[in-house]
């Protein structure tokens, strides 16, 4: 069992990493910072340490190792390096861990290689996910590395849940079924959202709305998930920055026969060119709420499209749960866009869902409850930390192995 009580968390993209030191004694956040613009000219790394004080540095990263090297010694700068004997493990988001990884898991030779066979489901996602493992491993090798799945929470789903309906014996030879992603953010946040209303998370039925660039729902019933909206991969569901969601599948053999296009272009219009992008030309929630203000046809369109699979997802998962005691709003657009979480809830008061204008106006870093006292379901607004989960689940497997 390691005695240190510091985790670093690595979040590996594919042009980028983000990453924090979380002292899991009281969940300081020692630091934090993000590298972008990997392989580019025009690399940036911004470094905060302790105090609150930043350092921005304007370099080529060539790569995620030197990306990770420059980390390392932003962070041995503050007395923090990854030579520290308190660095109890380094925890990696891996976004796709398939049915094998539905836990935090310690990370070796063979658990890499099958990270690495996720890719043909997680392309955008699984291969910066394994550079930032390898590159962590090299610079500490003795260190234990943890591997948190963002598909891990959701492998409670029913089978009826995450099972489409194709022929099984092709789907379960490719692996196809719904995994649902987002999986930390949504664990986080439905227990926050009990803590909350003052409950332990195993008494409390919640509707997690991450939204954010992605954007995702879950069905929570005490502590589990039930249902959720991306699928196979992170393109089904709700509508999103750049990602249709849900789309009917005839529409791509439509665009490859009679539009020409091959499955590369459609899979970049769909994943790319697509969502809010592709009905106003816009991704930025405050930029489209802003022109819809300004009478903006294409924004109002993009908006009240959001907004109305967002109902429809809200709507099926009251049925799904039979009982909400909450929905929760969180990540970019569910923490700081009162006017997408009021349109979301208008109307909805027959099914004890109301919104209290005042309460949604204000802005705060807190969690915090939106509904009228009278509302038989609790609305809040839950600011998500995922880096935290995955430092609580990190540090919990090895003071455990």
């Amino acid at each position: 069992m390691t005695e240190g009580t510091r985790v670093l968390v690595l979040n590996a993209g594919s042009s980028s990493v983000k990453y924090q030191l979380i002292d899991m004694l009281d969940g300081t956040r020692l630091a934090s910072g993000l590298v972008e613009r990997i392989g580019e000219p025009n690399g940036r790394l911004v470094h905060t340490g302790p105090g609150g004080a930043k350092r921005e540095t304007l370099q080529v990263f060539p790569d995620h190792g030197a990306a990770l090297k420059a980390v390392a010694e932003e962070l041995g700068a503050d007395g923090l390096g990854l030579d520290s004997p308190e660095l109890a493990a380094i925890g990696h988001r891996v976004v796709h861990g398939g049915r094998r990884f539905t836990a935090p898991t310690l990370v070796t030779d063979e658990v890499l290689a099958e990270i690495r066979r996720l890719i043909p489901v997680a392309p955008l996602h699984n291969p910066a996910n394994i550079t930032g493992i390898e590159v962590a491993r090299a610079l500490r090798p003795d260190l234990p590395q943890v591997a948190v799945f963002d598909t891990a929470f959701h492998a409670t789903m029913p089978e009826y849940a995450a099972r489409y309906a194709i022929d099984k014996a092709v789907a379960d030879e490719h692996r196809v079924r719904r995994y649902g992603f987002h999986g930390t953010s949504h664990q986080y946040v439905s227990r926050a959202t009990a803590r909350l209303l003052g409950k332990d998370p195993a008494e409390v039925n919640v509707i997690v709305l991450h939204l954010g660039n992605g954007g995702s729902a879950s069905a929570v019933a005490g502590g589990v998930c039930q249902d959720t909206s991306m699928g196979l991969t992170p393109l089904e569901g709700l509508v999103m920055g750049t990602r249709s969601g849900d789309v009917d599948p005839g529409v791509v053999f439509h665009l490859h026969r009679v539009g020409g296009l091959s499955i590369d272009e459609i899979d970049a219009l769909l994943n790319r060119r697509s969502g809010l992008l592709g009905l106003c030309g816009d991704n930025d929630m405050r930029e489209i709420m802003r022109r819809a203000d300004e009478g903006d046809a294409d924004a109002k369109l993009a908006f009240d499209t959001y907004v109305h699979r967002l109902r429809k997802y809200l709507g099926g998962y009251y049925a799904v749960l039979g009982r909400v005691d909450a929905i929760a709003f969180t990540a970019g657009v569910g923490e700081n866009a009162a006017p997408v979480r009021a349109a979301a809830c208008a109307g909805l008061e027959e099914l004890g869902i109301a919104v209290d204008p005042e309460l949604n106006s204000v802005r705060s870093g807190e969690p915090r409850v939106i509904s009228p006292a009278y509302a038989r379901v609790t609305v809040a607004v839950v600011p998500t930390d995922e880096e935290l989960e995955i430092a609580q689940q990190s540090f919990a497997l090895v003071h455990s192995a």
